[in-house]
């Protein structure tokens, strides 16, 4: 005579909810926890450092010159400014998300009505992954916006852009999941946003880095990422387009995926 949701249920009797609904309840989360104003704010101070350097002297002299490679010119910049402001603003939204959950005690009560921590966790990173690629994809048109402005008149090189700025996104889901298993299993916020300012000074440290070195952390993706590279002599040195470490990218994405899924998957059978 009873049924799910009526007093007297079990809560391994309630129906889980569908991916679908789940995303829609975080997305109502977000929302009013104010994420995407925070991360619109965070993406305009990142794109303010970015274009700045589009109207200084030396970017300005080679504007309409195709053979410095202006684009390319902003793009090292790009990325060099990513490494450091990005770990920050993964923390700053992967912490909100979550840490509402350790405050509300979330977590026990998505469990008794049928949504275990882990496939939470997994919903969470969807839903941040979402709002991360409208991010990237907004600080592409902006820094496009203001290099037009500037005076670039040489053709956008859309394919560099758009290939960094997809694998930009890649490495922030990278840093996004290790920051929900950490906001998940420390009430303190702290750590994570301590993590994330480490991380900031890290991605500056690789990205300047040997390579070999690069490779082996997560903040040293948003170096193997960068399509440019310096070229030449002291006195001579200029900028040019050159292939990233997609393969060593994929392994990374690969690797997290299979941790992240192993630990959400071992959540899913703790008993609250």
């Amino acid at each position: 005579m009873e049924e799910n949701g009526m007093p007297g249920a079990q809560a391994d009797e309630w129906k889980p909810l569908s991916l679908a609904a789940l995303v829609r309840i975080e997305l109502s989360k977000m929302r009013r926890l104010h994420t995407p104003v925070i991360l619109l704010v965070l993406v305009i101070v990142i794109v303010l450092f970015e274009g700045g350097t589009l109207y200084s002297a030396s970017s300005q002299a080679i504007a309409s010159d195709p053979s410095k490679l202006p684009w390319a010119h902003e793009l090292i910049s790009v990325a060099l400014t990513n490494a450091l402001l990005h770990p920050i603003l993964v923390a700053v939204i992967s912490s909100r998300q979550v840490d509402m959950e350790n405050t509300g005690e979330g977590w026990m009560l998505n469990a008794t009505a049928g949504t275990r921590p882990g496939r939470l966790m997994r919903v969470k990173l969807i839903v941040l992954a979402l709002i991360l690629l409208f991010a990237c994809t907004l600080q592409l048109g902006a820094i496009l916006v203001l290099g037009l402005h500037s005076g670039i008149t040489v053709p956008f090189d859309a394919l560099p852009w758009i290939g960094y700025f997809l694998m930009l996104w890649a490495v922030d889901l990278v840093l996004t999941a290790g920051h929900v298993l950490l906001s998940a299993r420390f009430e303190n916020q702290l750590i994570s946003m301590g993590t994330g300012l480490l991380g900031a000074f890290a991605g500056i440290y690789l990205f300047l880095a040997p390579m070999k070195l690069a490779r082996w952390l997560p903040w040293g993706y948003f170096a193997v990422i960068n399509p440019t590279c310096l070229v030449g002599e002291a006195g001579d040195v200029r900028v040019e387009y050159c292939e990233p470490g997609t393969a060593w990218l994929m392994g990374l994405l690969v690797l997290v995926a299979v941790i992240f899924a192993v630990l959400t998957r071992r959540a899913d059978t703790i008993k609250g």
